[in-house]
């Protein structure tokens, strides 16, 4: 199971280009109007006629015959999956080209810094130190090439509190491009416990933003352990408070592995008695990818092996009335009375099924796999219509003590 790739560095110049990065919304029409081709590459292929006036020429069809226009390029064949309404990044001088955004996607996320103050156990993408700030500045360059019918946009880092005040000013940029548009941002909450940043993204005033934020216990020890940073309990909860007391919706969001499963009810528990004012909970199935590689020992448990503590958890949150979601979880692993609150949540271009899912009548329903869940799966998958019964072993609690891991290489 391979991810679709959304970066290539093959792209070919089949002709003079001009230099520098470029920001661009992909068509296939030779006749847009001309005072729109500037914002356009237009994708070229077989006998399409060419029409000047575009920012640049794709072919996507192999063919490497010269395009009598400036800045043609044949783009690399690992891309030639881009569509009318894609908006693309390109750089001509490393002959490469990032795709921001799929219109025929419903998970499209805007990267706006890989910085951030966490240091997380199983982070899907570890952070960078370096100063990134060209993504948020070129995040106001491209985001009103997306699609003004896009139903929703996330938000994601890195940390993107760590943007501090050009956070709401993207959040208002993006609410003047695209209005009809749902805002999701993922944080781990602990910038917006300055109740200045939480009112100055209140105050960006977006019609439809959700901010989500990681909790991982109940307990102060393990979620500073599992984000491997001391303090960041206190903070991640005054964060919460202050977006809430601000008036903006806010999702707690628990990654489910070795680490973090015992303490399930415990943690809803927890919830219901002191932030039973939250917008939605979504219980969430490991990624194995980032340092959920290099960490596997400590983080794999299989699903199975918690559903007892996941069952508890949903039962005392849906009791007590609040909104809460399963993700990133096979059908099949769950119990049927967990059915219910689980979500087609995978990105869909890390989105797989396994050859086990082959014939399973509730394929259509189901969250399916992360592509990364090769190193590692369930000894329990079973099709529907096909299934067998299981007795899962329950799994040992296991209680950490803050300590530093040394950076993967």
């Amino acid at each position: 199971m391979k991810p679709l790739p959304l970066y290539g560095r093959h792209l070919r110049a089949l002709g003079p280009t001009d230099d520098g990065v470029f920001h661009a919304r992909l068509t296939d029409d030779p006749d847009l109007a001309p005072e729109a081709r500037g914002a356009h590459v237009l994708l070229v292929r077989g006998d399409t006629a060419l029409a000047a006036g575009f920012r640049a020429y794709f072919r996507t069809d192999g063919d490497a015959t010269a395009i009598a226009m400036r800045n043609a390029y044949m783009l690399g064949e690992e891309l030639h999956h881009v569509r009318t309404g894609d908006v693309v990044r390109v750089d001509p001088a490393r002959r490469s080209v990032n795709v921001l955004y799929r219109r025929s996607s419903p998970t499209n996320s805007i990267l706006v810094t890989e910085r951030c103050d966490n240091y997380c156990l199983m982070c899907s993408q570890p952070p960078k130190p370096q100063d990134d700030s060209y993504l948020v500045d070129e995040a106001f360059r491209w985001v009103h090439l997306v699609d003004p019918d896009t139903a929703e946009l996330g938000i994601t880092g890195g940390e993107p509190g760590l943007l501090g005040e050009r956070l709401p000013q993207l959040v208002s940029h993006i609410e003047r491009c695209l209005p009809r548009t749902a805002l999701h941002v993922l944080s781990n909450g602990r910038r917006f416990a300055d109740p200045a940043l939480a009112r100055a993204l209140a105050a960006a005033g977006h019609h439809d933003l959700m901010v989500g934020i990681p909790l991982y216990s109940d307990l102060p020890e393990e979620h500073d352990y599992v984000v491997q940073a001391r303090g960041a309990y206190s903070e991640t909860l005054r964060g919460i408070l202050a977006l809430k007391a601000a008036g903006v919706r806010v999702e707690i969001r628990t990654v489910m592995h070795a680490q973090t499963f015992a303490r399930l009810p415990e943690l809803a528990t927890f919830i219901v008695r002191n932030l039973l004012f939250v917008d939605h909970v979504a219980l969430m199935g490991l990624e194995l990818m980032g340092f959920a590689r290099s960490n596997l020992a400590e983080l794999w448990i299989d699903p199975v092996e918690y559903q007892e503590q996941l069952a508890a958890a949903v039962e005392i949150l849906d009791r007590a009335g609040m909104a809460v979601s399963v993700y990133n979880t096979p059908l099949c692993l769950l119990p049927e009375g967990l059915h219910r609150f689980a979500r087609q949540s995978i990105s869909d271009w890390k989105n797989a099924y396994t050859d086990e899912c082959e014939g399973c009548t509730e394929r259509g329903s189901c969250a399916g796999f992360f592509t990364s869940s090769t190193l590692r799966k369930s000894a329990h998958i079973r099709p529907f219509g096909a299934r067998t019964s299981a007795s899962p072993t329950p799994a040992s609690p296991i209680r950490p003590t803050l300590e530093t891991l040394e950076q993967p290489t």
